[in-house]
Parts: C-alpha cells; sequence; structure tokens
C-alpha cells in the first residue's frame, strides 16, 4: 500500500466465495462514507491509527485506535473519518464474498 492525497487506498489482499479481505489505508482528512452491506456483515480490525467510527443511521460515532475490532453486522450503516495526523489502517473481511454495498 502506497499513501496517496486522493481517495483512500484499498487493496484487496485475498477474495474467495465465502469473503473478500481487504488492507485499507485513510490519510488524515479522508473518509469511507457511510455504507451497508445488504447481504452479509464487515468486520475491521485497526492496525494503527484512529478515526471516528459511525455504526448506524442516527450519526452516532465512536473513536476507533489499533488493536479494536469492530463489526457491522448484515445492513447496518457504518464508515469512518479519519480527524487525525496519522494515517489509520485496519482490515475489513466482508463476508460472504456477495455481501453487497450500498451508499447511505
Amino acid at each position: 500500500m502506497q499513501p496517496n492525497i486522493g481517495e483512500p487506498i484499498r487493496s484487496v489482499v485475498t477474495e474467495s466465495q465465502h469473503a473478500t479481505v481487504v488492507a485499507w489505508h485513510i490519510n488524515p482528512q479522508q473518509s469511507i462514507l457511510a455504507h451497508v452491506h445488504p447481504h452479509g456483515q464487515d468486520t475491521w480490525t485497526i492496525i494503527s491509527g484512529c478515526g471516528e467510527y459511525q455504526l448506524n443511521t442516527t450519526g452516532d460515532t465512536h473513536i476507533i485506535s489499533a488493536g479494536d475490532i469492530v463489526v457491522a453486522h448484515q445492513n447496518e450503516v457504518h464508515g469512518v473519518f479519519n480527524h487525525s495526523n496519522e494515517p489509520l489502517v485496519f482490515i475489513s473481511v466482508v463476508c460472504p464474498f456477495e455481501a453487497g454495498y450500498a451508499l447511505i
């Protein structure tokens, strides 16, 4: 993964019929917009950095940081914004592979 100024970097680690594993690199002031997976869940393991994580439609947020694991179940709204001065790096496991994706 190489950081850039534009959009967050999404690097697919592996895909199978069961899941997709993605490494994310979110630079300061970047975000992953609020979205859902209509047919599956998304589990994030935070490797480094921190961010403001949204997990519902009310806009409630909490800070996630290295060592945290967060789970967005089927159809749960989730997204993240990096307010810090350091990159946010995490691994996302979306399952099943055909979990779908829809912006909110």
